[in-house]
């Protein structure tokens, strides 16, 4: 949202439109975004019995060391992981997995999954008497979507450049600079330095950030400096109307009353 790249495209183009054609950071984290949707999205249909093939994670049973029962519907995310691996690398793995590009596909699409087990978290349930914790049901379950969201945009931030180089009989990706420690399965990967995307530029799908809110106050990203590319913003008193003075009415609702504020906007050149 503040970057000059905020996953926007053209009108004309599909969705991420050409940035996805260059091995970039942009690339890495669309790929690995996208292959953990659909293992999310798997996931979550097993265990709300949408599917006929899969359901809730049978293999989380019995007492836990913590000392806990595993009961309830724990998220079949296995089934959800070889469901995306089959789907999503399959392009891949046609081409035969030996390009640069498809081995820097096939790790980021690897590394969105990931970001889904690395984050599944244990949800419980007490039972007993006024309901006291005498005995406790757990089951395990997946991160909200938007912490994986947020894991993948750090990934992003801290993505390796990378290189194809043979070892043996077989072509790996190592860091461009050796002085970089070497990736995980974890990180995102990339082969191609990124376009600024600050000029309008319908050749390679990049809408420029003309036009683009800024913020005025900030040395960030996000800031009208670096956002604005160095060209400049204009600035206009814009009135906003908000939800203010909101109270609760016994029983049950809320009641506000709307206030009106004027703010500046400030947006690029």
């Amino acid at each position: 949202r503040n970057r000059r790249w905020n996953c926007s495209t053209l009108d004309t183009l599909p969705v991420f439109g050409k940035v996805v054609t260059q091995g970039t950071r942009e690339a890495a984290f669309v790929y690995a975004i996208s292959s953990a949707g659909v293992a999310f999205a798997v996931t979550r249909a097993c265990s709300s019995g949408e599917l006929e093939k899969c359901g809730c994670d049978r293999t989380v049973h019995g007492v836990s060391p913590q000392g806990f029962q595993w009961s309830g519907c724990s998220d079949n995310i296995a089934y959800g992981v070889a469901f995306s691996q089959s789907f999503v690398d399959v392009r891949e793995r046609s081409k035969g997995a030996s390009s640069s590009r498809a081995l820097m596909n096939l790790h980021n699409n690897e590394a969105g999954r990931k970001a889904i087990l690395s984050n599944m978290r244990v949800e419980c349930k007490c039972h007993g008497v006024s309901g006291s914790c005498e005995v406790k049901t757990c089951w395990k379950a997946m991160p909200p979507f938007r912490k994986v969201g947020n894991v993948l945009k750090e990934k992003f931030d801290g993505a390796t450049e990378v290189e194809q180089r043979k070892v043996g009989s077989t072509k790996v990706l190592v860091p461009k600079n050796s002085q970089f420690k070497p990736h995980t399965d974890e990180d995102l990967v990339y082969l191609d330095s990124s376009p600024d995307f600050c000029d309008h530029d319908l050749k390679n799908g990049v809408l420029g950030t003309s036009g683009r809110h800024c913020n005025k106050t900030s040395k960030a990203i996000d800031g009208c400096e670096l956002m604005c590319c160095g060209r400049g913003f204009h600035t206009e008193e814009v009135e906003v109307v908000e939800r203010c003075s909101c109270k609760f009415h016994w029983c049950c609702f809320v009641k506000c009353k709307q206030c009106h504020r004027v703010v500046e906007m400030h947006t690029c050149r």
